[in-house]
């Protein structure tokens, strides 16, 4: 696969990891069932979400990296909200935030917190780009500056 179809497949599988966690929150749904039903039904099909109508199928996803990001969220969950809430503004809590920005601020962190091997500077532009996505207000770039502070604190 080369450079650019493989960054491409890691930006949808992103997007895709965000649609299952606000899902399995929403939803109530398992990890595992999830990971299946995105496999089984939702790779192939074109990507949505806001502004993504028209672009990647979720075929193209690097379907590992999406269960990578997705079990690692639900694993570390109590440490990722950790970190996240103490990047939130004094007296928010990180219930307080709309399911889709928890699914993206909780995915990024697991990326800046257990996946050193992906650089800071594309996992920031690719869940403000998520985030811009799904949001047309503040949201973007409140992701944007809570994750900027994550990954002070996770990578300085």
């Amino acid at each position: 696969m080369k450079i650019g179809a493989a960054r491409q497949a890691r930006s949808v599988a992103r997007l895709a990891a965000v649609q299952a966690l606000y899902q399995m929150e929403t939803a109530g749904a398992g990890v595992e069932a999830v990971i299946r039903e995105f496999s089984d039904h939702r790779f192939g099909r074109a990507a949505t979400g806001g502004d993504v109508v028209e672009g990647p199928m979720l075929a193209d996803a690097d379907e590992a990296f999406f269960a990578d990001v997705v079990r690692g969220v639900v694993e570390g969950q109590v440490e990722l909200d950790r970190a996240v809430t103490r990047r939130l503004a004094k007296g928010w809590r990180l219930d307080r935030l709309d399911a889709t920005a928890r699914a993206i601020l909780r995915a990024a962190a697991f990326e800046l917190v257990r996946r050193p091997d992906v650089p800071t500077e594309i996992i920031l532009d690719e869940y403000v780009d998520i985030a811009k996505a799904f949001f047309e207000g503040p949201e973007p770039g409140f992701i944007n500056a809570a994750l900027d502070g994550l990954a002070r604190d996770e990578r300085a």
